[in-house]
């Protein structure tokens, strides 16, 4: 295998109008690290997702439209624990509020003996966010050890901080994660994540990336949704606007910014490439609803070109 391996938690996905009153719903299926791995999928390249599953229909279910994407599934299904679900209430136009209910999930039961032998060797690059490590303590230990696997194979690895306070609580998130940032090829952030992460209060985004820059040991990809990026890459600064698009639902949109700018590391492009890719796939992901279903393929990202939507 020579694309990309992540590890992480995908959940059932109930999706609603304002719940108090909802009489109906539709069901699908969502996590960060599924979301990014079906983005560098439809991009082109390989793509491999590990995590466990409840022996329920929910989990069924990931399996099921996760292979159904193309990705190779590495999976445990456990009969003791259910699979996670979350509820994404669209309470209007502009407010949706997502809520999660992992405790006691299958995926936070995820230890290092489900990583099977020589999986972290062969990939090309490894992803993990900061969910996985707030899952559990099972879950952290999972993810130092694909850490470690991965830097001992000569495996770069890509880290998106992807803050939960739920997921946390009260724990100390930043020091587990400058711990991952120290090591990563690179490192992915939005504003508020890479305070948390650095610790300042600089609302200055130049100064918030050097000061990024500083606790990491590869490459720094500062997210600003509406205002595009920054980045520092191989020691130079990029910024890349955003693409203005009507929006329809941001939610995934950050995990299709760093799908299509993993998707164009492992196809070995130049960091101005990437990040144009990157802000592209996160426009897209806006125009339409759903957690990864608007993720683009490269015939899709041309159509932002277009003068004319109406293909004939």
């Amino acid at each position: 295998m020579t694309g990309l391996l992540t590890i992480g938690e995908t959940l059932g996905l109930v999706a609603t109008g304002p719940l108090r009153h909802a009489t109906t719903a539709s069901v699908g299926i969502g996590g960060a690290e599924s979301n990014v791995a079906i983005g560098v999928r439809r991009l082109g390249g390989p793509a491999t997702w590990l995590g466990r599953v409840g022996d329920d229909p929910w989990g069924e279910r990931v399996l099921r439209e996760l292979r159904a994407e193309g990705l190779v599934v590495v999976s445990v299904s456990d009969p003791d624990a259910p699979t996670a679900l979350m509820t994404k209430e669209r309470r209007s136009a502009l407010a949706t509020t997502v809520l999660y209910h992992r405790a006691g999930s299958a995926g936070s039961r995820l230890r290092p003996a489900d990583v099977p032998p020589g999986l972290v060797d062969d990939a090309g690059l490894v992803h993990l966010t900061g969910i996985t490590l707030g899952l559990s303590d099972t879950a952290l230990a999972t993810a130092l050890h694909v850490r470690d696997r991965a830097a001992g194979a000569g495996v770069p690895l890509s880290f998106d901080v992807n803050h939960r306070a739920g997921v946390w609580g009260t724990r100390d998130a930043a020091s587990v994660y400058r711990s991952f940032a120290a090591r990563a090829a690179v490192v992915f952030a939005g504003e508020d994540e890479a305070r948390l992460l650095t610790g300042t209060a600089t609302t200055d985004p130049e100064a918030l990336l050097d000061e990024l820059v500083a606790g990491c040991g590869g490459d720094v990809v500062l997210k600003r949704g509406a205002d595009g990026c920054l980045a520092r890459i191989d020691g130079v600064d990029l910024a890349v606007p955003a693409v203005v698009v009507p929006v329809v639902d941001t939610v995934g949109a950050g995990d299709a910014f760093v799908a299509g700018y993993l998707a164009e590391l492992l196809a070995g492009r130049d960091p101005a490439t990437r990040l144009a890719t990157a802000v592209r796939c996160g426009a897209f992901a806006c125009l339409s609803p759903g957690d990864w279903e608007g993720l683009p393929t490269r015939a899709d990202l041309d159509t932002l070109d277009r003068p004319d939507p109406v293909t004939r």
